[in-house]
């Protein structure tokens, strides 16, 4: 079995309050660490590609978490409308708070699967 390389060097650069409040947002609403985030930014633009690892599209992720989450959102207004049931205020809210916590997250799961399919 072949192991992975371990990473054992680190970079590093002085940055403003403001610039690390920015990344720290950025890491958030990617459900990642500051530190993950910026490998995967910085390691993407070395080889090429934009911060969402596709090369050329940099609003494409956040277009994609907004059709994910309008998707999600429809789905479930529909299923219920379907089955003659009604969602309360607080349950739109519930659902739209969900939706919204996790629309980066499948929206980089559709593009790499996209990307992949693309390549494979």
């Amino acid at each position: 079995m072949v192991r992975p390389s371990l990473r054992t060097r680190s970079v590093g650069a002085r940055i403003t309050a403001t610039e690390y409040a920015s990344l720290q947002r950025q890491a958030e609403t990617n459900g990642q660490s500051v530190s993950e985030w910026c490998r995967e930014v910085i390691l993407a633009r070395l080889n090429g590609h934009s911060e969402n690892g596709n090369a050329g599209n940099v609003g494409l992720e956040a277009l994609m978490a907004e059709v994910v989450a309008m998707r999600a959102i429809l789905l479930n207004l529909l299923f219920k409308q379907a089955n003659g049931d009604r969602l309360t205020p607080q349950e739109m809210q519930g659902l739209i708070d969900r939706v919204d916590s996790e629309k980066a997250r499948k929206a980089r799961e559709r593009l790499e699967q996209a990307l992949g399919s693309k390549q494979g």
